[in-house]
């Protein structure tokens, strides 16, 4: 009840679906880089700041994919070829199921292009006055100096 999704009726082709290529490592138990951990005795005013950067670092490392450890995990080959089948399976499926979308063409801007293209041309004094604005603009754009009034990178004060 109130639950979004249930797996209660979930098929077993479904759950191998969401079952990763990679397993997650344990992050616990083995740190992201491979080194153990190194427990020293902290004075106890800094085991709060000890205890919330060992949370920081548990949750990062968490959140990491260690491709690195893709070597380490052996899968068989007809392992790797049933789940390569069923993503493909799964994504033909889905792409089907997308509505179709034509290419757009681009946009006529007249029903009557040959008068367009048969009408006089664009005064020359026109085109200088267009060629004197872009030189304004150019040099104006050309004149534009950030002044630095502070760092943009800052040291955070950690207590």
């Amino acid at each position: 009840m109130g639950c979004c999704y249930s797996s209660e009726n979930e098929t077993q082709e479904q759950r191998n679906e969401r079952k990763p290529l990679i397993p997650h490592p344990d992050p616990v138990s083995k740190p992201p880089n491979g080194t153990d951990w190194i427990t020293t005795s902290v004075p106890s005013a800094k085991t709060d700041e000890q205890a919330l950067l060992t949370s920081i670092l548990t949750k990062t490392a968490q959140n990491i994919i260690d491709v690195s450890a893709a070597d380490s995990v052996m899968m068989e080959q007809h392992e790797y070829m049933d789940k390569a089948r069923q993503y493909s399976t799964k994504l033909a499926v889905l792409s089907n199921s997308l509505p179709q979308r034509k290419a757009l063409a681009l946009p006529s801007l007249t029903s009557q292009p040959h008068q367009v293209l048969a009408s006089d041309l664009v005064p020359y004094s026109d085109v200088q006055q267009i060629s004197k604005i872009a030189a304004y603009a150019y040099s104006a754009i050309s004149q534009i100096k950030v002044d630095a009034k502070e760092e943009l990178v800052v040291q955070f004060a950690i207590p």
